[in-house]
């Protein structure tokens, strides 16, 4: 199947109100630009150097996520042009967004990374830390807390990979924040899972691209 078939496809399969990120990571341009002339906008990015690369190269009205885990002293390569950064993980992550999107005279929507995987590698914030993260997020005006972002186990359990999902869903629900409309679960492999969860932005990959090489 063609990109355009495979974002249709994704497309039929959820609603108008779930958000899809194309992951283009080390993905060609003419690629990505084979989904966006397909209308497909949002494209999500792992690593810094390739992101603000094709930020210059690309479309300038694409919209660009940070999906991958993001160093302090790489913010500032992306803090003028962002549209998201799913990946908050630290205090010090956000004090660093919070003044490079001051410095840029912006605010930068986020997401607060939330480690639901049975899998010690992962990063993320413990569940039972996001409440006290939230109130010190209160104080800074350049960063806006959009929802949350959970990645679950690379698993074949589906029965797992669920009962993680609910977990931040039950989490997510329990959250009340102005401008907090944002839980991105779901990639290829179990974005079906994720919708059933809630979920009302998946990052999908080689479901429209296919597998890398």
């Amino acid at each position: 199947m063609s990109i355009k078939d495979n974002i249709l496809k994704i497309k039929s399969e959820i609603d108008t109100k779930t958000k899809l990120v194309a992951v283009s990571k080390t993905r060609g341009n003419d690629l990505i630009l084979e989904a966006y002339n397909n209308n497909q906008i949002d494209f999500g990015e792992n690593r810094v150097q390739e992101l603000a690369k094709k930020h210059e190269d690309l479309p300038k009205d694409i919209k660009w996520h940070m999906i991958g885990h993001l160093q302090t002293n790489k913010v500032k390569y992306i803090a003028k042009f962002v549209t998201l950064i799913h990946t908050v993980d630290s205090i010090k992550l956000i004090n660093e967004i919070n003044k490079r999107a001051k410095n840029e005279n912006r605010i930068i929507d986020c997401l607060l990374q939330v480690h639901i995987a049975n899998e010690e590698h992962k990063f993320g914030f413990k569940i039972s830390e996001i409440s006290e993260i939230i109130d010190y997020t209160k104080g800074k005006n350049n960063i806006r807390i959009r929802g949350l972002m959970g990645m679950a186990t690379n698993t074949k359990n589906n029965q797992q990979i669920n009962q993680e999902f609910q977990e931040i869903k039950n989490l997510y629900n329990k959250i009340k924040l102005p401008y907090f409309d944002t839980l991105s679960i779901g990639m290829s492999s179990d974005y079906q899972i994720a919708i059933k969860n809630e979920g009302n932005m998946i990052r999908v990959g080689s479901a429209i691209f296919g597998a890398r090489h």
